[in-house]
């Protein structure tokens, strides 16, 4: 005898916009930006945000004739365009000189304990970690510090730490030609520790892993290297 079948009338629950942010949704493995992104050059870029930013001060009620206030909206406009959202503009893409392997080394090479400060797309928040980078040589080795600076280009735009994980670890295949890449963020979203639930204590993990780092035994070598004091 056939079991009764059962027909559920559900209804999906419906979202408001702060609730997909809280989510952490995100669309795709590129940054979305418009095909005319760059059309206006950095002292442009600078001038109107200083001016809009002047007005969103005003709206909030502060006082711009303030000696501590008044230069406020130059000097946010100025962060935002050169530095912590710099890694927008693709001319800052770091060049990665490559060296031959000529010590033959056939093992995991890592870079722990990087530090980066990003800001959350949703709320343009920090979020600031730890990256941990590990590749196999395919002949070619990349100098240490460059990896620093891939993690860093991906991490001065607005995101969300999936997809700055996947940037880095895709950005590292292309500079080396290996799939033997290996990448973990462990990070603090003030999006979650200074707004919304404000929890300070957690953190979040993600990681990429590709290649030779798909093997269980080789994942495990570099989690518990990356883990050890």
């Amino acid at each position: 005898m056939r079991p009764k079948e059962i027909s559920l009338n559900i209804r999906p629950i419906e979202s408001s916009e702060d609730d997909l942010a809280d989510d952490h949704m995100f669309t795709s493995m590129e940054t979305p930006l418009r095909e005319d992104a760059f059309a206006l050059d950095d002292d442009t870029k600078i001038e109107k945000i200083e001016k809009h930013f002047r007005e969103i001060m005003n709206i909030l009620g502060l006082d711009l004739t303030d000696d501590s206030l008044n230069g406020t909206p130059r000097r946010v406009a100025k962060m935002y365009v050169k530095e912590v959202f710099s890694g927008l503009n693709p001319k800052n893409r770091p060049h990665a000189r490559l060296f031959e392997n000529k010590y033959n080394y056939d093992q995991m090479l890592v870079e722990k304990d990087i530090t980066f400060y990003s800001h959350c797309e949703h709320h343009f928040v920090p979020i600031y970690g730890k990256a941990h980078v590990a590749y196999f040589s395919n002949g070619k080795v990349i100098g240490l510090s460059k990896i620093n600076r891939i993690v860093q280009y991906f991490a001065k735009r607005p995101q969300v730490q999936e997809r700055l994980t996947v940037q880095i670890g895709k950005e590292m295949e292309r500079v080396l030609h290996t799939k033997d890449v290996g990448v973990v963020l462990d990070a603090n979203h003030m999006c979650v520790a200074s707004r919304g639930v404000g929890d300070t204590n957690s953190k979040t993990g993600t990681a990429y892993f590709a290649g030779k780092f798909l093997d269980e035994n080789i994942k495990r070598e570099f989690l518990n290297y990356i883990n050890s004091k």
